[in-house]
């Protein structure tokens, strides 16, 4: 099923997010995580692409998104990043995923090699941005849609938020369906990227991509890894509980389902919860939240 036709036909679609474990011999983790998350209301699960890793780790993408779909009969969105990649090699992963009757993909630059500045090795660039992706995947089999990703806060490359969205601009003119944000904490920064969004006409719906902070280890990695402002109410909580685990917990999920609850109200088109593969907490909020989602998609 083309995922489009969700954001057609519901205010609010709801999704989660897996990844392969980087451990080859560790897939079982995922798979019970999907038998953990059984049962969800979930409209659709993406799953990450092992970029950087061997052949036998990004396999491992498809049979998982496979399995979604086969399995416990949810719609899968398989990212798929295109730095360091030839159009031969996209193309064989494309025909790889059609064969297992995925449709939908999300497609993503990926991460230069952080060696390659010094080692001097530059990766093969037949692609240099995700539009380029989008276009390749558009152009060569329109059986499959392509979703993109955004950021709210200006990506890392752009000199300025205006140049990053008129970059998206791109995106969306390749062909690109839906777009789903990179995290953020501050649902204001998420406001203000939507009134740039629709000023720029980028017409597709935007789902907002939360994570879950609840662990003080997760704090330090997520925000130099995406760049997301902290707002004064979530510097508060951290201050306050980050030497007590179990508060912390409590309170991380507290202030997600909050977040959501104001994004909900606010007309947001979609909810991505990026889920770490975390069990507990994906449940905790997909049963927090249920009941606000399905009340803005009877109004349809």
């Amino acid at each position: 099923m083309n995922i489009s036709e969700l954001f057609k036909n519901k205010n609010c679609v709801y999704s989660l997010e897996v990844f392969p474990p980087k451990k080859v011999g560790s897939i079982e983790t995922v798979y019970n995580t999907l038998y953990g998350l059984r049962g969800l209301p979930v409209d659709y699960i993406s799953v990450t692409y092992g970029a950087g890793g061997s052949e036998q780790q990004r396999s491992k993408t498809c049979e998982i998104a496979s399995l979604i779909k086969k399995e416990y009969g949810i719609e899968p969105v398989s990212h798929l990043t295109c730095v360091g990649s030839t159009k031969e090699e996209i193309a064989s992963i494309l025909a790889s995923l059609k064969e297992a009757g995925i449709q939908n993909i999300l497609a993503l630059r990926g991460d230069i090699p952080a060696d390659s500045a010094s080692t001097g090795d530059q990766p093969v660039m037949a692609f240099h941005h995700a539009s380029d992706l989008a276009a390749f995947i558009r152009e060569t089999d329109p059986y499959f849609n392509v979703t993109g990703a955004c950021y709210p806060e200006c990506h890392v490359d752009a000199a300025n938020l205006d140049e990053d969205i008129a970059n998206l601009r791109k995106k969306v003119d390749a062909g690109v369906t839906q777009l789903t944000t990179q995290l953020f904490f501050d649902n204001e920064a998420f406001y203000r990227f939507r009134e740039k969004t629709d000023k720029a006409g980028i017409n597709v719906p935007i789902s907002a991509g939360i994570m879950p902070i609840v662990k003080k280890t997760q704090i330090e990695r997520v925000v130099s890894m995406c760049g997301a402002s902290i707002p004064p109410k979530f510097a508060r909580l951290i201050s306050r509980y980050s030497e007590s685990p179990d508060a912390l917990y409590q309170a991380g999920l507290s202030y997600t389902v909050d977040q959501i609850t104001d994004l909900v109200a606010s007309g947001v088109r979609g909810i991505h919860l990026y889920t770490m593969n975390n069990v507990d907490v994906a449940k905790y909020v997909t049963n927090a939240t249920e009941s606000l989602i399905k009340s803005v998609n009877r109004k349809t």
